[in-house]
């Protein structure tokens, strides 16, 4: 069995700023291994982004256990989340978050502009790695607006990956994609997965869902394991 990723114990997340407290995570426990494709589902407020940010680190838990690779970071400062958030994850959200003046190259690149001083040779064969991953290495050139919404998703899938993350964290990439063009930034998000990466899958979406190796629901801040039919 391959190792762990990601092992959350307990973990607990209360939101502070309404006139009452809520839970919006309550005991939540999840282990994602190496190479593994996990969903994670439930109704629109049921606290899904809130998890990814939680293993994103982007957001301390109020409680519970994070073990990350098998090191326990379940109370972190600020500068020693960011440095693990750059060598760890990689993340795909709805938005592509393209610059909209750069290449899909080039917006890749941005992902190594505070790398570990890579040589630009070295750069670009990152670069063109991802890109190819991904299926787009031929719009290595183009800008997003000679771009479909597909192409634009996988550039960000590419700029994602380009850092080679361990953890790969998507919050409803296909949202705002059709059947189709969705079908095919999950074929990308789950050949992540062939390399040994982690993915962890947001999604309302059944048939997106139903690829993963797991799929976990999210509801009342519980998070339950949904048993195969």
């Amino acid at each position: 069995m391959s190792e762990p990723l990601i092992e959350l114990t307990g973990i607990t997340k209360v939101l502070k700023g309404q006139s009452e407290p809520r839970t919006i995570l309550d005991g939540v426990d999840l282990t994602v291994r190496e190479g593994e494709s996990v969903a994670v589902v439930g109704r629109s407020g049921s606290g899904k982004s809130t998890l990814l940010s939680v293993v994103g680190l982007f957001d301390r838990p109020d409680a519970g256990r994070y073990l990350l690779a098998g090191q326990d970071i379940s109370r972190l400062r600020e500068r020693r989340a960011a440095k693990l958030r750059s060598s760890h994850f990689g993340f795909v959200f709805q938005r592509f978050f393209l610059l909209k003046h750069l290449t899909a190259a080039q917006n890749v690149a941005m992902a190594l502009v505070n790398g570990q001083g890579w040589p630009r040779r070295e750069r670009r064969r990152r670069v063109l790695a991802a890109l190819d991953q991904v299926g787009i290495a031929h719009l290595a050139k183009n800008r997003p607006a000679k771009m479909s919404g597909g192409e634009q998703q996988r550039v960000a899938i590419a700029r994602a990956l380009v850092r080679n993350p361990r953890v790969l964290l998507a919050d409803e990439p296909t949202g705002a994609l059709d059947t189709e063009t969705g079908t095919l930034v999950i074929d990308a998000l789950l050949g992540a997965t062939e390399n040994g990466c982690g993915l962890i899958l947001v999604t309302h979406d059944r048939d997106h869902a139903a690829r993963m190796g797991r799929i976990l629901d999210l509801a009342d801040g519980v998070l339950t394991e949904r048993v195969p039919a």
